[in-house]
C-alpha cells in the first residue's frame, strides 16, 4: 500500500551517515530536514551530496528541506549553567552592557529592551523556566524567576503576546540562503514569519541568488495567526511549528489552531505539515505514547500533506523506529478514512475546475489510477489539494519538480523526458507505470495535463487503459 502522507525527519549526528540515509530512505522518509539553527556549511554540503547520490541508486526522489534559523531570540554565553529558583532575579542585557547583579547575561536582539513592557512574561528554553520582567532600563531587563531550573548557553526566549520589531532574515539567514541556493535545496523554510511580506522577502532573496526552491513559512506566534490567509497565500507549503506557537497561545488552544489552520490551507490550496513532538517520548524510549499515536492519526485524519520529526530522528535513539512508526500510523488511518477536506477547496479557475472533472471521473470508475503530467508541478499540487482516493501518478521531466512534489498528498512523482509528441509521452508513462508494476495491463487511467498539444497549452482529460 502506497502511504498518502509524507514524512519529514530532521538530520543530526543520528542519522547523516550514509548507512542511515539508506536505511531511512528504505523506511520511508520523503523530505530530510536541515535544521540551520545547528547546521555547518559544509556539513550541509556534504550530507546533501549523500542525500542526492544515495536517492538516485535507490531510484527516489527525497527531498531537501533547508530550514533557516529566523530572528531567534537567544540568551548570550555562560561560563557554567545557572541553577535558579523561585524568587532569584535574573538579568539580561544588551552586549556592550557590564552585568549588575550574579545571575546575568546578553541577548543577540538588541531591540528587546523597547519592545517589552513591565509585568510582560518571559518564557525560557521552550517553556522550562518562566520569568517576569521587574524592571525595564535602555540596556536591561531585571526579571523576576518564578519557575526554578537551569539555564545554559544561548536558550531561547519567548515573549507571548509581546509585538516584536525583528527583521524579516537575519545576517545568519542571508548566509545560510546561499549555501542552500548552492545545494539546490528543494525547500526552504522561513522561520518566525509574521506576514505575507515576510514570505515574499524570503522568495524575493532567494531567487536574486539564482534559487528555485518552494517557500515554507512556519507558523510559530500569534502575529501570524493573525494574518494566516496572507501568509498561506504567499507561501507554496505552510509549517504549523507547534514548538514554539505552543508557548506564544494558551495550550488549549493550539489543537483548535491546528485544525483552523489545516482547514485554511485546503480552502486556498496550499499544502500544509504539521510538525514538533509527534513521537517526543522516542528520542529516549522505542515505542511511543498512546496520545503521541493519537496525535499523530488526528494529523492523518485531518489530511496534512505531511507529519514531521525533529529530536525524535536528529539525536534520538531509534531514528528508524521513529520513521516507522509514524509509517504504519499513517497506512492504518488512511485506510480508516479521513475528515474530506478536499472537499473545501475554492474552485476559482477553468484549470482547477477541469482537474475536479478529472478526479470525479476517476473516482467513478472502478480501479482507474490518475496520470498527471507536470513541467512545474502545478496541476499535479492542485489535484493533491483535491484529496482523490487514488494514488496521483505525477510524470515531470525534471528531477527538482519530482522532489518537490514528494511534500505532497497521496502523490507518487515520477521522472521521465517529455517527448514533442504528447502522445508518445504518455505512451512512455503507460509502460514506466506497467514495467515497474504500479498499474496492471488494461487498468483504466485518467490523464490530465495542460501539456499534451504540441503548439499550445491546452487543459486536456483523457481516458486510456494500461
Amino acid at each position: 500500500m502506497l502511504r498518502k502522507t509524507s514524512i519529514i525527519i530532521t538530520l543530526g549526528p543520528a542519522t547523516d551517515s550514509p548507512e542511515r540515509l539508506g536505511e531511512l530512505i528504505d523506511a520511508g522518509v520523503n523530505v530530510f530536514r536541515l535544521n540551520m539553527s545547528h547546521a555547518q556549511h559544509d556539513w550541509c554540503r556534504t550530507v546533501v551530496a549523500d542525500i542526492r547520490r544515495i536517492a538516485e541508486e535507490k531510484k527516489e526522489h527525497a527531498a531537501i528541506l533547508f530550514d533557516l534559523q529566523g530572528p531567534s531570540i537567544r540568551t548570550g554565553d555562560l561560563d557554567a549553567p545557572y541553577q535558579l529558583t523561585a524568587g532569584d532575579k535574573f538579568e539580561i542585557r544588551k552586549q556592550s552592557a557590564e552585568a549588575s547583579i550574579p545571575f546575568s547575561t546578553t541577548v543577540n536582539y538588541e531591540g528587546m529592551m523597547d519592545d517589552v513592557a513591565q509585568g510582560a512574561t518571559l518564557v525560557v528554553d521552550n517553556g522550562t523556566m518562566l520569568m517576569e520582567i521587574e524592571e525595564k532600563h535602555d540596556d536591561r531587563l531585571i526579571c523576576n524567576v518564578l519557575t526554578s531550573g537551569k539555564i545554559g548557553n544561548r536558550r531561547h526566549i519567548n515573549l507571548p503576546g509581546t509585538r516584536l520589531n525583528l527583521p524579516a532574515l537575519t545576517e545568519k539567514d542571508h548566509r545560510d540562503l546561499k549555501v542552500a541556493v548552492e545545494c539546490e535545496s528543494d525547500f526552504i523554510a522561513g522561520s518566525f514569519v509574521r506576514d505575507a511580506a515576510h514570505v515574499n522577502e524570503l522568495r524575493s532573496e532567494m531567487e536574486k541568488l539564482g534559487g528555485r526552491a518552494n517557500i515554507i513559512s512556519k507558523v510559530e506566534d500569534q502575529e501570524a495567526i493573525k494574518n494566516i490567509d496572507d501568509i498561506i497565500v504567499a507561501s507554496d507549503v505552510i509549517m504549523i511549528a507547534r514548538g514554539d506557537l505552543g508557548i506564544e497561545v494558551h495550550v488549549e488552544e493550539l489543537p483548535i489552531i491546528q485544525r483552523q489552520i489545516v482547514n485554511r490551507c485546503h480552502v486556498l490550496g496550499t499544502r500544509v505539515i504539521v510538525a514538533t513532538h509527534m513521537l517526543e517520548s522516542m528520542i529516549t524510549n522505542p515505542t511511543p505514547t498512546r496520545a503521541e499515536v493519537t496525535d499523530v492519526s488526528t494529523a492523518v485524519y485531518e489530511e496534512a500533506d505531511a507529519i514531521m520529526l525533529s529530536g525524535e530522528t536528529s539525536v534520538g535513539e531509534y531514528p528508524i523506529r521513529c520513521v516507522e512508526t509514524l509509517d504504519r500510523i499513517a497506512k492504518r488511518m488512511e485506510r480508516e478514512g479521513s475528515i474530506g477536506n478536499g472537499k473545501l477547496a475554492v474552485l476559482e479557475t477553468d484549470k482547477q475546475k477541469v482537474i475536479q472533472s478529472a478526479l470525479s471521473l476517476a473516482d467513478s470508475i472502478p480501479n482507474a489510477e490518475i496520470v498527471v503530467f507536470t513541467r512545474r508541478g502545478l496541476m499535479a499540487a492542485q489535484c493533491a489539494m483535491l484529496r482523490p482516493t487514488t494514488t496521483i501518478h505525477a510524470f515531470a521531466p525534471e528531477a527538482m519538480v519530482c522532489r518537490q512534489l514528494a511534500l505532497a498528498r497521496g502523490i507518487e512523482p515520477n521522472m521521465i523526458p517529455f517527448n514533442d509528441d504528447p502522445l508518445i509521452t504518455i505512451n512512455n508513462a503507460v509502460e514506466y507505470m506497467r514495467k515497474d508494476g504500479v498499474v496492471k495491463e488494461g487498468t483504466p487511467l485518467i490523464v490530465v495535463s495542460d501539456t499534451l498539444r504540441k503548439s499550445k497549452m491546452v487543459d486536456s482529460i483523457l481516458l486510456i487503459y494500461a
